[in-house]
């Protein structure tokens, strides 16, 4: 059998890093982007191929492309755009750029970077674009705002691309986890460090109370999270099932979360979210 190649974003930690070390142990030949250097470098060490891939730098993603169809010979049979980071506070404190970087990273990236590969996958007659979109694709959450955007944005572009490719041997895909174990919290910091100025917030009560403790003290996992291979076991199905499901809930806050906005009256879901 020919070996199977997925391109991977945010492999560092993680959802990816589970993923791609999934798939390379299941004969996929994997392609590990990460962000930085250093990242791709230990992943080259523990026997991936990996390369920098930046959503936020076009001539990154042509680049990472490039490299990738070079060592494949110019096919690409599945790409799972995985990377993507939040800024946690209120919306109203949220600075314009800040909204712009964080669009880059969450959707722009990943529309640029299919929009790279889907030619290639229409030219070869076949292939699978997986996005990981999140619970937070789905319904809204208070000092989430810009993260929820880009879901939301990201739950809608999916689907008009998988109407526009209806009929062809290409399947587009959603996978919607919950609370999973990473590190985008930590990764969090930086960011609300360097665009939220809470103590001047007409909100500053509510990062006292719910924000500042969250980011800087080790809480412990959240109720229901469930590890980064319980996101993997859903991916595989996703790439290896003949016929895989438009979209894939991971944990059980995203299949409750998924009845309740289906099912529930828009005062009644809000009175639910108000208490998360």
């Amino acid at each position: 059998m020919v070996q199977k190649s997925i391109l991977i974003t945010g492999c560092s930690t993680g959802i990816g890093y589970d993923a791609a070390h999934g798939l390379h142990a299941r004969g996929w030949r994997v392609f590990a982007t990460c962000r930085k250097l250093e990242d791709c470098a230990r992943l080259n060490d523990e026997g991936l191929e990996s390369f920098v891939l930046d959503y936020e730098d076009e001539e990154s993603i042509q680049t990472a492309v490039a490299e990738c169809l070079a060592r494949t010979g110019g096919t690409l049979d599945a790409l799972y755009n995985n990377g993507a980071y939040a800024v946690p506070g209120l919306v109203q404190d949220v600075p314009r750029a800040a909204f712009r970087a964080i669009f880059e990273a969450n959707l722009f990236g990943y529309f640029d970077l299919i929009n790279r590969v889907l030619p290639v996958m229409q030219v070869q007659g076949h292939g699978r674009i997986i996005n990981c979109s999140s619970v937070l694709g789905l319904v809204g959450l208070r000092v989430r705002g810009s993260y929820v955007a880009t879901k939301f944005a990201l739950e809608g572009l999916t689907d008009v691309l998988r109407l526009e490719l209806a009929g062809q041997p290409i399947h587009v895909i959603l996978l919607e986890p919950g609370p999973v174990t990473s590190k985008i919290r930590q990764n969090s910091v930086p960011q609300f460090e360097k665009w939220i100025d809470w103590e001047a917030s007409a909100g500053r009560a509510v990062y006292e109370k719910r924000v500042l403790k969250r980011l800087y003290e080790d809480g412990g996992p959240d109720a229901f999270e469930l590890p980064a291979s319980a996101v993997t076991q859903k991916l595989i199905h996703a790439l290896e099932s003949p016929r895989p499901r438009p979209r894939y809930y991971v944990t059980k806050p995203t299949y409750f979360m998924g009845i309740c906005r289906r099912l529930l009256p828009t005062r009644w879901l809000d009175a639910i979210l108000r208490r998360a």
